[in-house]
């Protein structure tokens, strides 16, 4: 999966007024201009282009967005790590969806396993960001029960914004004072990490627009609370053969079918990477 030309399949046309729909066209495929031999290759779709995609249509408008990434035969990990599914093309999908957002959303088992280092975009980023109304990086957001964070780990010590560190009130006051020295350490429930009450305090903070990476869990959580807005699903041509988790793990309760809206579609190679949003 070596493929990072990204076009769109769905809505097709929609970045090449061009090829917008004439009335005066004929549909007919076998004597079209545009029948599907004569059909030039779709373009690539550029930086700039993406950023359009994946932007909030509001830049102040609260959004909660996930990223995640699943094979063909439906799991989230190989081995388990995600990336093991990935390739470039989603990787810099990835890596543009944080320009675009105030906070990065994830859950401790998460940023242990994928071996997460501080939350820092590149030079142009930055530079793109602040023309955007954004802070130069995005606030890194984990979310730990148990508080099983080190504090001397470059997710805090090399952080160019102090992140923050969502929690209960009965964590470990021990590890919570250790902690709190490179940390905003918030609690947001009695003994879990209660959804509604973690996007208010993001929010309260200005952190409108949260991304978030993972994991399985800390999706299910925000999904049963119906707090996701958008979904970024990226479908990786390969076949893991049922070992690794679904990209949701449910908290327990079980939920009413939530209805999503497809937004669009990208193909790089075999992969696909589509966006919905729910429909509320």
């Amino acid at each position: 999966m070596t493929e990072s030309r990204i076009t769109q399949l769905y809505p097709s046309g929609v970045l090449d007024p061009s090829r917008a729909l004439d009335p005066s066209r004929t549909l007919d495929p076998l004597h079209s201009a545009e029948a599907p031999d004569a059909r030039s290759e779709p373009a690539a779709l550029t930086d700039d282009d993406l950023l359009a995609l994946y932007a909030a249509k509001k830049r102040w408008q609260p959004r909660v967005l996930a990223n995640f990434i699943s094979s063909v035969d439906g799991s989230a990990s190989a081995a388990g790590l995600s990336g093991a599914l990935g390739g470039p093309a989603d990787k810099r999908v990835f890596d543009l969806q944080r320009w675009v957002c105030d906070t990065v959303l994830v859950g401790a088992g998460t940023v242990r396993a994928e071996g997460y280092g501080a939350m820092r975009v590149s030079a142009v980023a930055a530079a793109w960001r602040l023309t955007q109304g954004f802070a130069e990086h995005p606030t890194f957001a984990i979310v730990s029960g148990r508080l099983d964070l080190d504090p001397a780990s470059d997710v805090f010590a090399a952080a160019p914004v102090r992140p923050i560190v969502l929690t209960t009130a009965a964590a470990d006051p021990v590890k919570r004072a250790h902690l709190e020295a490179v940390a905003e350490v918030i609690s947001c429930g009695e003994n879990t990490v209660e959804p509604h009450q973690l996007v208010a305090a993001l929010t309260e903070r200005g952190l409108v627009q949260v991304h978030c990476e993972g994991g399985p869990s800390l999706l299910g959580s925000l999904v049963a609370a119906d707090l996701l807005d958008e979904l970024c699903l990226t479908v990786s041509p390969l076949l893991e053969g049922g070992a690794g988790p679904r990209i949701v793990t449910s908290p327990g309760e079980t939920i009413e079918l939530q209805a999503m809206r497809l937004d669009h579609v990208l193909l790089a190679g075999s992969m696909l990477l589509t966006k919905y949003s729910r429909a509320r």
